[in-house]
Parts: structure tokens; sequence; C-alpha cells
């Protein structure tokens, strides 16, 4: 072989990024390969290219002490090669070793204790140009392959675009990306979708692996990060960093659920991702096949981020527990539907993008929840979230804090409730009291007021020590004042009183009504 073919093989190896001396190491292993199976082959040989260009074989010497122990260690480590395999596969191997056939290490032997002696065979040029030319092939292939395959496995993660080639076995897609044949599995692939031989698709690269005939590239079509690739592509913002995608949620296929944050103030960034009329979240749209999204701004306070998570459904209050980061929604009647969706997809993807576990709840049902758990229900208030119990006439309940202690707020007509006997109860936003002489209804608005209790509650004591009214109905009337202002004392208890509708005296107690208010 002359020196011209061993500057070829140095500069092949500099056109395909092989590795120097890769090829002349590779073409040593191989022509000594072919040397041990000439006859009378030494048992212990190398190959070396000389100084002239040219292969030369050299029969090795060692001393029997020491070849003896270097055969016995490759013996072990070819029987612990073997047990490993058995062990991995679960199939006998064969444990009959050929001392011939074993690789010994002499680079452990000392160079003063090696004898070389030149054995090249008389042809051995013809056998290492036929060699070289195999050899050479075959490493080109095995380098082209290790290219590709770094080259890939660094865009792991990364959406690429392909033409659809055919539909293989089971349905699986092959989808060429130019250098290298890609795959598409069919768990990979959105339900729904048609992938037409020719047809150009996006698709993010989930999976690399390193096959005989090349990298294996796995693709996917379901992978959250497709989504945002295709919005960086189609918002400047998010490509410049002025936007960022916070958290993504998708049920492939059916509707997805992105976070957004601004980092520029007067930013958008929901708008930013809408763009003028829709015109980019369409086009993201449109890649996905028709697939709906939510954009939704992302936001540091859990309440306001679960609450906004829920879109399109309307959210009306968010409690949070830290604990457990568990969080409790509270929607309007018509909107419970809504929030949580066809099959539960809404609140799933909501939870699933803010990280927290949501519970959803009609007005209606937390009211009668909280009000259960409030009077001694739901294992003696256990499940009672610590807000006032105390229920407006619109159905709500009283937005402050219940006080340490209580189950009530600060509010004097709202902590008068902490009094009532167990006959108490609340619905319909009304406060009921079964007094068994009188039943007395208070609007919501007038239990809220609570003004001037102390001088009526003195006016209601004076009549009835007169005489004018009697004891129970002097203690419904003070109920009554003191979660009532005046003029809503006056116009709905006595208007009831004295229409009939209290089994009580009415001339006295409307007496008694009016002359409070003229003392008020």
């Amino acid at each position: 072989m002359s020196q011209e073919i061993i500057d070829g093989i140095r500069q092949i190896e500099q056109e395909k990024g092989i590795e120097t001396g890769a090829l002349v190491e590779a073409l040593e292993d191989a022509l000594l390969a072919a040397y041990k199976k000439t006859p009378g082959a030494a048992r212990h040989a190398e190959v070396v290219l000389d100084d002239f260009g040219e292969f030369r074989v050299f029969a090795i010497e060692i001393p029997t002490d020491i070849e003896g122990r270097l055969i016995e260690e490759a013996r072990e480590a070819r029987i612990e090669e073997l047990e490993r395999i058995e062990e991995e596969t679960g199939e006998k191997q064969h444990t009959l070793i050929n001392d011939d056939e074993l690789d010994v290490d002499l680079s452990e032997v000392p160079e003063e204790d090696i004898v070389r002696t030149d054995v090249t065979p008389e042809d051995f040029g013809r056998i290492a140009a036929m060699t070289a030319k195999q050899v050479i092939q075959q490493r080109i292939r095995e380098a082209e392959r290790a290219i590709m395959y770094d080259e890939y496995i660094d865009r792991q993660g990364e959406v690429v675009t392909g033409i659809v080639q055919q539909a293989g076995d089971r349905n699986n897609v092959l989808v060429d990306l130019g250098k290298v044949e890609a795959l598409l599995p069919r768990s990979e692939q959105v339900d729904g979708e048609r992938y037409e031989q020719g047809s150009r698709i996006k698709a993010a690269i989930i999976e690399v692996r390193s096959g005989t005939k090349g990298p294996q590239v796995i693709l996917s079509r379901r992978d959250p990060r497709l989504i945002e690739t295709l919005f960086e592509l189609e918002v400047p913002e998010i490509a410049d960093g002025l936007v960022t995608i916070r958290g993504v949620a998708r049920e492939p296929g059916y509707r997805s659920k992105i976070a957004v944050e601004s980092h520029v103030q007067g930013v958008d960034p929901v708008g930013a991702c809408v763009g003028p009329r829709g015109s980019r979240v369409r086009m993201v749209v449109s890649e996905l096949r028709g697939e709906k999204i939510d954009i939704i701004p992302w936001n540091t306070e859990p309440a306001r981020y679960v609450a906004k998570a829920l879109s399109p459904a309307r959210v009306r209050e968010v409690y949070i527990d830290d604990d457990t980061r568990e969080a409790t929604v509270v929607v309007p009647d018509d909107q419970l539907a809504l929030a949580i969706g066809k099959e539960g997809l809404n609140a799933r993807l909501a939870a699933r993008l803010t990280g927290w576990k949501v519970d959803i709840k009609s007005d209606t049902e937390f009211a009668e929840a909280e009000a259960k758990a409030a009077f001694g229900g739901e294992e003696d208030g256990e499940d009672y979230s610590g807000r006032c119990a105390a229920i407006l006439s619109n159905g709500k309940r009283c937005p402050n804090a219940a006080l340490p202690g209580t189950k009530y707020c600060g509010v004097p007509a709202h902590q008068a409730l902490a009094n009532q006997p167990e006959g108490v109860v609340s619905a319909a936003g009304l406060a009921v009291e079964d007094t068994g002489d009188a039943t007395v209804d208070l609007g919501a608005e007038a239990a809220a007021a609570g003004v001037a209790a102390a001088v009526l509650e003195e006016a209601v004591e004076e009549a009835a020590e007169a005489g004018e009214i009697g004891p129970a109905d002097a203690a419904a009337i003070s109920e009554a004042i003191e979660e009532a202002a005046v003029e809503a004392v006056v116009a709905d208890v006595a208007d009831e009183l004295v229409a009939g509708e209290a089994d009580v005296d009415a001339a006295p107690a409307g007496e008694a009504l009016e002359e409070v208010d003229h003392d008020a």
C-alpha cells in the first residue's frame, strides 16, 4: 500500500469528520483478523503501518508464565460477560471457551519481555488493499451515522418540519426530515388527524435512538412543546423574549391552555398571542387541525391564577389551601357546567396547568355546605372555610372573615347571630327564627345595618315592663332590633305583625315600635 493511499485515507477522515487515525486503526484491526485466518499464523501478532506506507505483521512472543496469567484473566472476563448476557436475556450461553479465541491484553506486558518477529505474508499487499476498501466503506457509514446521531440527540425537544412519506405497519408514519427518516408512531399521533403522503407536518423530537442503520428519530404530535414552538414562530414578542409561556396543559385534538407572562410594561401577553383579529392564534389552531386554545395571563397569586385557568367560565370566589395545594372554586350556578367542561376536560386542564387540585362548586352548593358546617354539621364544622356565616338577601355569603373563636365577622348584627338558638337556619337570603309565639323574617339588608340597636333595646324593655307587650313578643322584637336598621325594623317587622301574620296582639307591638322609632 503506497503513501498516496494513506494520504487519501487521511483526507477522507477530514472530509467525513472522522477522528484522525481512526481509519488506520480500523485497517490494522481488520488486517490482523485476516492474518490470523492464514495457515500457520502466530498466536499473538500485531499489524502496524511502517514509515513507507506499508502494513507489516509482527509475531509477538512473551514469557510463558505471563502468557498463562493473561489467558486466565481473559477467560474469567469472558465467563463474567457470558453470565451477564444470560442474566439479562434469560438465554443459556455456551461456556466452552477456546483459549486461542481469547483476546489477550498485551499492553500489560513489559516492553523488555516482548520479542517481535516480522512475519508479513508475501501477498499481504493484495489482502491489505481488499480489506482497506471494505473497512473504509464501513467506517465511513458508521462515522456518518454517529455524526447524524450527535446532531439529532442535541435537537431532542425541538420541533421540526418534515414530509410524510408513507404509513408503515400498525399505522406508524414515516416522515422525511431531509438527512434522516423519522418515525411518527401511532401512540404519538393525534386522534382524528390524517397524514396524507407528501403533506408537510410539524412535530416535536421526543427521542433519538442509535440503530444499526443509523439514528432513529421518534416524533410526536401530542407533545406540549409543539404548541410552545408554534407560538414562538407566530408571535414576535415570544421570540424576542418580551413574552414568556409559563405553562402548557394539553388534551391533544380537543383543547389546550397556555399561561403567558409579559416582561415589559405595556405589552399585553394575551393580546400578543391572539394577534390582530385573532390572526396569530388562528395560525396555530390551523396547524393543530382545529384544536381549541385558551390563552390566560400568568399570575403570582394562586387564587387569581386558578380563576383565570378555568376560562371561559366566570369564577366568583376561590379559596386556597397552601398546605394541601387544593383550591375550592365557587362559580355561579349557570357557569358550573362550563367550568367543569365536557367530561371534566376544562377542570382537568386547569388543574394540570396550575398544579393545584381544583374543586368546583356552584353558589348554591357552596352556600348550603358552608351553612351546614357553620351550624354544626359536617363533623362539627370541620369543612368550614373560616368566612362569616351570615347570608345576604341576594344569596351570597358575607365577604368578611370570621372573628377568632366564632363563625361571624365583626358586624354587630352578624355577631348577634352567634347567640341564636338551634332553631335558626339560613336559606334564600333570610335569617329565620322560630320563637314559638311569633315568626319574624328579616331581610338581609336590614340585618346588615344594626343602627341604634342599644336605644331600641332599651325602649322595648320599657314597653315590656309597662305591660304593653308580652315577654315573648318583646324577646322577638329585641332579636329583630339587634339585626335590623330602624327603618327596616319598622317597615319589615311591623308590617308583618300589624298584618296579623304573627301570632301576637298587633296594636301594642305596633305602638311600641312607633315609640321606639320616635325615641331613636
